[in-house]
């Protein structure tokens, strides 16, 4: 009968412990009232209990810190920190000590070790430590790969490794929403939630904008003199808890002027995210650059870049409209027509030639119009020709305005 040899004992050993803050003690309030038998007791103890808060001795939160006894939850965005230590525990020395750790992730694998270079020799009660720390960037199963390889007294060569799996959770739920303005302004809402078990402190939530654009955040307001967040003095989000962000979006000067190339834009940029969790554990997302669907303005493109708010009946007021060829070809040959309504009356000539308007240019024109009904009426009947293929643009509810009496009558 074949026997198979015994395996032979290594003489180094490995430990590996994560590196992380730790946690407050909570403990178990054990009370009774004084009517039973115990009496006072349990709340003496209690009292005498040095890891207790004096003066709320029945909280289960406590003045002490424990050591984590695990991995624990590590979230995407935070820095994994390890300890690993290489002793030798037997009673000779070992040479050519060589220790490697590698983090094998769903994509790639990568060498966190701080030295690649082998330790000559490792005396016995000696140790080799050493410290890794990376950025968690990806989410899902990832496995830390301890390996090392050595030479006994005798020149055999001896080599193990181990492997620590752990899973790396999403920290936050962000949701995005785009809004386009009648101008060129684009407006973002960014809504995140935290969906870990703990309050996370919101240290900085920002926009990169990309080179096309200038961006304004929309998430403070001015209160004597100074800036105040609108949520709050403290920026704490609670689990499950959802913030809403906005942003507003507008384009450069040099980019504005070029309606072709604002027209295909559809990378707007990315969000910038910083927290801190436990005992300020800090962590940072980026986003992927965020697009959104360009909206299709057809061949011309009108804008309003000035309108009053409120207008008197019957009186005339002025309107500035910017008429624009998104055409990158073609150039156009355009007539106004401007077309009554029921309330709204225009004031000018109607038909009139506008001149040939280049590809991704513009100009802008002064209207005059007057309102016959109160309240709050819609702009409409532009009608834009194009004398060159005989197409007609209509533009109908550009805008609205407040119309009010402009004689205010007093009763005796």
């Amino acid at each position: 009968m074949e026997v198979n040899p015994p395996k032979q004992e290594h003489l180094l050993a490995l430990k590996v412990m994560r590196l992380t803050k730790p946690t407050l003690f909570t403990n178990i309030p054990v009370t009774c009232e004084e009517k039973d038998l115990p009496g006072d007791l349990f709340n003496q103890l209690m009292r005498d209990d040095p890891s207790t808060v004096n003066g709320a001795e029945i909280l289960m939160l406590g003045e002490m810190l424990t050591l984590p006894q695990n991995f624990g939850n590590i979230f995407l965005g935070e820095t994994f920190s390890s300890y690993i230590s290489v002793h030798n525990d037997s009673n000779q020395v070992v040479k050519d000590i060589l220790v490697k750790a590698d983090l094998q992730t769903s994509s790639q694998r990568l060498n966190l070790s701080a030295s690649n270079a082998a330790v000559a020799e490792l005396k016995p009660d000696c140790c080799i430590d050493d410290v890794i720390h990376h950025e968690v960037k990806e989410i899902g199963t990832h496995i830390l790969v301890c390996a090392v390889s050595y030479t006994t007294q005798g020149g055999e060569k001896m080599y193990f490794r181990k492997f620590f799996k752990f899973q790396v959770l999403k920290p936050l739920d962000v949701k995005t929403k785009f809004y386009n303005a009648e101008t060129d302004e684009v407006f973002l809402e960014a809504q995140i939630q935290n969906i870990t078990t703990s309050p996370m402190f919101m240290e900085k939530v920002s926009l990169e904008p990309s080179i096309m654009y200038n961006v304004t955040e929309l998430n403070s307001v001015t209160q004597a003199g100074e800036c105040v967040s609108t949520f709050g003095s403290r920026g704490y989000l609670q689990p499950m808890d959802t913030r809403q962000y906005l942003y507003c979006l507008k384009p450069k000067k040099e980019f504005a002027e070029k309606a072709g190339i604002i027209k295909g834009v559809t990378v707007i940029g990315k969000l910038d995210i910083v927290w801190k969790t436990n005992l300020g554990e800090r962590g940072r997302l980026q986003t992927s650059q965020l697009q959104r669907m360009a909206p299709g303005y057809g061949d011309v493109r009108l804008s309003l870049e000035a309108i009053p708010d409120t207008v008197n009946l019957e009186e005339p007021f002025h309107i500035t409209c910017k008429i624009t060829n998104c055409s990158s070809e073609r150039t156009m040959d355009l007539v106004l027509e401007m077309c009554n309504t029921n309330s709204i009356h225009w004031c000018g000539i109607s038909g009139r030639q506008l001149g040939k308007l280049h590809p991704s240019s513009s100009l802008c024109l002064a209207l005059t119009l007057l309102s016959s009904v109160q309240g709050l009426q819609s702009v409409s009947g532009l009608r834009l020709t194009d004398t060159f293929l005989k197409r007609t643009y209509e533009y109908d509810d550009i805008a609205q305005v407040c119309v009010v009496s402009s004689a205010v009558q007093v009763e005796a």
